[in-house]
């Protein structure tokens, strides 16, 4: 069984446990009651903030004024600014390599990475920095075991993240990368490993070149994947091979936030993050059961103590899973699962419209209860309408919803209400329904 071990400087980590031999989970923490998980997640953001606020330049600009002590409840946490990732390039060319958001200076860190935007990302000392072992362990890895790790070592952290999690378990690893198909047939054939992790996809044209090679890769019994949708039927088509494939959900900038279990019922969300789920393109917290954006505060990272990260994802936190446990047992709130992108940022008449903007039309007329902004009719003839589910329709309320979009999207725009709760419950607050052809 696998000892779970902090992952922060002093001062900032999560309640660790002193035994983790718990059997069927990783460790006590995933089974603990959820007001005790609570109260230790609020201590360690209040602790975390004041943390970040000294030690990262970034945030000691945008918690200026703020008193960590202060920040002792999700109330307090949501009123606190939502650092995006599409941010994150832009920050990083001003102030290089990371933005001012690291607290250890880079000479103290143990790798930079480099993922598509460009983004940078830092990797620490510390055992299992992504913390990825949790949800390896969930997926049914265990000591021993020899992990096949197809995810790319070159550039982007993915292959690191999981070979730190896998020795954490005290897994062997071959990293054995991306691309190469038939040398990798080769290598699974003779290796015999029983563990994979690695894009779905890619795992199932490994087995399927094995069979045209004659080189069956029978030895793989189960697999943690991650960096693509896993759908139903090919989750079935690798369980009728004999391999159970769970998924996780993480970024290379906060690590694990979720993970799936032996039972399913939605995705458990890690013990050493705080997770919300906000309008996206906003700020505020979304209802339980409502699409929003993820958003991902880390608790346990010194070197890298992201406050309020806007992943740029869509999720919705299942309905009373604060209250009632997984089928596996454990107790943390669970997500729905990818839900696809937050990020619907759309040019009309040359200008960029942005969730965030039109997050704050709404906030203006509180007689709003959603909105959704369509923009239709053929290139170079946009036309933008506002469909508002609103407590009452009247010409005045229109004409101050069309003066708030014009001061607020430097555009003008219709406004159109329809029935109640008659838009759709995905998370978009943009959608695109121009004709391209």
């Amino acid at each position: 069984m696998s000892t779970a071990t902090s992952t922060s400087t002093a001062g900032t980590a999560v309640d660790a446990p002193s035994d983790a031999s718990f059997g069927a989970h990783f460790d006590a923490l995933e089974t603990r009651a959820p007001e005790v998980r609570e109260h230790a997640l609020l201590a360690a953001l209040s602790r975390q903030v004041a943390h970040a606020r000294k030690h990262a330049p970034y945030f000691a600009d945008v918690l200026a004024g703020i008193d960590p002590r202060a920040v002792d409840s999700r109330a307090a946490l949501a009123a606190l600014p939502v650092t995006r990732k599409s941010e994150l390039t832009a920050r990083q060319r001003a102030v290089p390599p990371l933005g001012g958001l690291n607290a250890t200076p880079v000479g103290g860190l143990r790798h930079l990475f480099q993922s598509p935007g460009p983004i940078h990302e830092p990797d620490g000392h510390a055992g299992d920095w992504w913390r990825t072992a949790r949800a390896m362990f969930a997926a049914g890895f265990r000591k021993g075991e020899l992990v096949y790790n197809t995810f790319s070592y070159h550039f982007t952290p993915a292959g690191m993240m999981m070979e730190t999690g896998a020795h954490q378990l005290g897994c062997c690893v071959f990293p054995a990368g991306v691309g190469q198909t038939e040398s990798q047939v080769h290598a699974l054939a003779a290796l015999r490993p029983s563990a994979y992790t690695g894009t779905p996809s890619f795992l199932k044209l490994l087995l399927e070149r094995g069979e045209e090679m004659g080189l069956p890769c029978g030895s793989l019994t189960k697999a943690l994947v991650s960096g693509e949708a896993c759908p139903p039927p090919l989750r079935a088509w690798l369980q009728a091979r004999g391999i159970t494939a769970r998924q996780m959900y993480g970024t290379a900038d906060v690590g694990l936030i979720a993970y799936e279990t032996e039972g399913g019922d939605g995705w458990v969300v890690d013990e050493g993050v705080l997770v919300e789920i906000v309008e996206p393109g906003g700020t505020q917290p979304m209802p339980a059961g409502e699409t929003g954006e993820v958003v991902v505060t880390v608790l346990g990272n010194g070197d890298y103590p992201l406050i309020r990260f806007g992943t740029g994802d869509l999720s919705a936190i299942v309905v009373d899973s604060a209250q009632r446990p997984s089928p596996c047992g454990r107790t943390n709130i669970r997500l729905k699962g990818w839900l696809g992108r937050a990020d619907q940022t759309t040019k009309v008449k040359g200008m960029f419209v942005h969730p965030g903007q039109v997050a704050e039309v709404v906030r203006r007329h509180p007689e709003i209860r959603a909105a959704r902004l369509v923009v239709s009719g053929a290139v170079g003839a946009d036309v933008m309408t506002l469909h508002c589910d609103a407590t009452h329709h009247d010409d005045a309320l229109a004409t101050a919803i069309g003066t708030s979009m014009r001061e607020v999207l430097r555009l003008r725009g219709e406004v159109r209400f329809v029935a109640p709760d008659s838009l759709p419950q995905d998370g978009k607050s943009i959608e695109d329904a121009r004709r391209y052809d």
